[in-house]
């Protein structure tokens, strides 16, 4: 059950809140983590906090340097025995070793519809790592992703165009400005 469960999601752009919206009626309780605070999203610099009592952490992270490994093995360090890992974002936000090591010892457990390296070898120790669910890359195919897509461009789009910055901006102000 997800009822009273914590989930962390590193991310806070449109998938991240239209996950939790999506919990919501689970009764669960989600935290958006982003680059910066803003209301109702907690900035990274303060995930040492959430971590320890995190049920679930889910990872909707753009493949950008400041998010490769994210997910290391500090951070695993510091989710308490039992947490469940989920990526759905782009696979190097995860150090796939690390996360090997906490499978194996049976610590954490996984669920990945990306991986680093994608397309999964067919030796690759992620096939048969214990406590782990792969997805093939499929979380974003489902009816009506295409219109849902389109309307979150046309919405940035328009904020941009009245001189405001994107919700979901993935670069820091000075990249759009420049």
């Amino acid at each position: 059950t997800l009822i009273g469960k914590r989930v962390v999601v590193l991310g806070a752009g449109d998938l991240a809140v239209n996950l939790a919206a999506r919990l919501a009626p689970f009764e669960a309780e989600v935290t958006l983590v982003g680059q910066r605070a803003r209301p109702g999203v907690v900035a990274f610099e303060d995930i040492d906090r959430l971590l320890p009592t995190a049920d679930v952490v889910v990872a909707m992270l753009p493949a950008t340097e400041a998010t490769h490994h994210t997910i290391d093995a500090g951070f695993l360090a510091n989710l308490r025995d039992g947490a469940v890992v989920v990526n759905a974002g782009r696979g190097g936000a995860v150090d796939t070793d690390a996360l090997l090591n906490e499978l194996r010892s049976g610590r954490l457990r996984a669920a990945l519809d990306v991986t680093d390296p994608e397309p999964l070898p067919a030796t690759h120790p992620l096939w048969s790592a214990p406590g782990l669910v792969l997805t093939p890359h499929v979380a974003g195919s489902t009816t009506g992703f295409e219109e849902r897509a389109w309307a979150v461009a046309r919405d940035q789009i328009s904020v941009y165009a009245d001189g405001g910055l994107p919700p979901n901006l993935v670069a820091g102000p000075r990249a759009v400005a420049g």
